[in-house]
């Protein structure tokens, strides 16, 4: 079982504080708490299977500047998406319906974790411990761990703050999160 406690340690550590724990976070302050837990642990559990897999000889599906060159510039939509005037907003909302706020929460943590530090170390445990099935639960519990305190934060902070106030914040966390994830791009290529 060492295996197992080594990939939660290191996974739970690497996403704290990360962008897609303030993802989370941010989720956590529009859709109902189960929904985005469920959310995140089914990104999660399909994440780090690839990172395992990945780390156990698998290869790379993208040169890591890629990756962050990809998520950076999503990261910056986001962003600007956030900031869409009031009307806008309200069309969002009739939209979800469409494709629903699970689903939201899934893609939106699949794309950001694609290339993250978490997914990387995920992967470096499983390159070291090639207990597949150890790392990959380790790694999975570690991260919705870690999600979980995201979510009971942002259900607090969404209750003491306004929504134009929270939007803005996640704007700015989302579009700083892309400029730096561009930035690594560059800075390691």
């Amino acid at each position: 079982m060492t295996d197992f406690w080594i990939a939660l340690f290191f996974v739970f550590m690497a996403e704290m504080g990360d962008k897609t724990q303030f993802m989370t976070l941010t989720f956590a302050t529009r859709y109902k708490a189960f929904i985005v837990f469920w959310g995140v642990c089914i990104a999660t559990i399909l994440i780090n299977f690839v990172a395992v897999a990945l780390g156990e000889g698998f290869g790379k599906l993208l040169p890591v500047f890629w990756v962050n060159l990809i998520a950076g510039c999503a990261f910056i939509i986001f962003g600007l998406w956030t900031l869409r005037s009031e009307h806008l907003e309200e069309e969002q909302k009739q939209n979800i319906g469409h494709h629903g706020p699970l689903m939201t929460v899934i893609i939106a943590f699949l794309l950001a974790e694609l290339g993250d530090k978490t997914m990387l170390t995920a992967a470096a445990v499983a390159s070291r411990h090639h207990n597949f099935l150890q790392v990959w639960l380790g790694s999975t519990i570690g991260m919705v761990a870690s999600n979980s305190l995201a979510i009971i934060a942002g259900k607090a902070i969404g209750d003491r703050f306004s929504s134009k106030s929270i939007k803005f914040a996640i704007a700015a966390v989302y579009i700083i999160s892309g400029l730096v994830a561009i930035g690594e791009a560059f800075w390691h290529h």
